[in-house]
């Protein structure tokens, strides 16, 4: 789909990341019995990933290509350096990590240079505010937040576990059940107050809040409609006042883990 819509002389426009390490184990197991998926950061697989994705999307090459988890069974230098040999031969641009710890991100930069990190930040995740993202502000990576919107519960799209369709992934998490999420829609009430307070919609707070985390935070919102996607590139322009941030900083923890 991505790979139809660059066509025509549209590739140069976008700027396109993919990755490689995770992998369909099972069709079913993983949250919500849906597909159960499994790390494989082997060198065979990274390699064999960026042809394949760069044969589907109809490119010669990503801006930027990232290794979705570190493989518990594989050395990182050996799945970075996989990444590596993408770059040498012109089918990436740069490369990134996902989900990684501080460590791991200093053993990647010395077999090549890390342009990314990707970890979940939001409002309601803030684990990376304290190691992650200070290195790489340290060490000029750019950190690119996914689900900054809390996979659109932050947004106020869901007050009850039966709003969510019937195969729907969040159905598997744990913030999402029933009593858990009774209890964060607190969260999302003092969200929504902030947003009536400064004009903006609940979801432009959210993001407005991920981007003031510093200059080298880009997050990534999902965003399935138009109307969504207008929303949400709109949130660049809001300037959150510190009254603000301060009662966003002060917003309780979330009920429950991610996954």
């Amino acid at each position: 789909m991505v790979g139809r819509a660059l066509a025509g002389g549209h590739r140069e426009r976008a700027v396109l990341a993919t990755k490689a390490g995770l992998v369909v184990t099972s069709p079913t197991g993983g949250p919500g019995n849906l597909a159960k998926i499994g790390d494989n950061g082997r060198p065979e697989h990274i390699r064999a990933a960026i042809d394949d994705s760069l044969r589907r999307l109809g490119t010669d090459h990503v801006d930027l290509y990232q290794l979705h988890r570190v493989d518990p069974e594989v050395p990182i230098e050996e799945s970075w350096g996989a990444m590596a040999e993408a770059v040498a031969a012109g089918k990436a641009r740069q490369i990134g990590l996902s989900e990684v710890t501080v460590a791991q991100i200093a053993r990647a930069q010395a077999v090549h240079p890390v342009a990314s990190v990707q970890s979940e930040l939001s409002l309601w995740t803030r684990d990376p505010l304290a190691e992650v993202l200070p290195y790489c502000v340290e060490q000029g990576i750019a950190f690119l937040p996914f689900s900054p919107l809390g996979r659109g519960f932050l947004a106020g799209r869901f007050t009850s576990f039966d709003d969510l369709p019937a195969d729907d992934f969040r159905r598997g998490l744990p913030r999402f059940q029933q009593e858990a999420l009774r209890a964060n829609l607190a969260i999302v009430a003092r969200v929504r107050e902030i947003a009536d307070r400064a004009g903006v919609s609940p979801a432009q707070v959210a993001l407005a809040w991920v981007v003031a985390q510093g200059d080298r935070v880009i997050p990534i919102p999902g965003s399935k409609t138009p109307k969504y996607l207008v929303d949400n590139c709109a949130a660049g322009d809001v300037r959150l006042s510190a009254e603000d941030l301060a009662d966003l900083d002060a917003l309780p923890a979330p009920e429950d883990g991610r996954y």
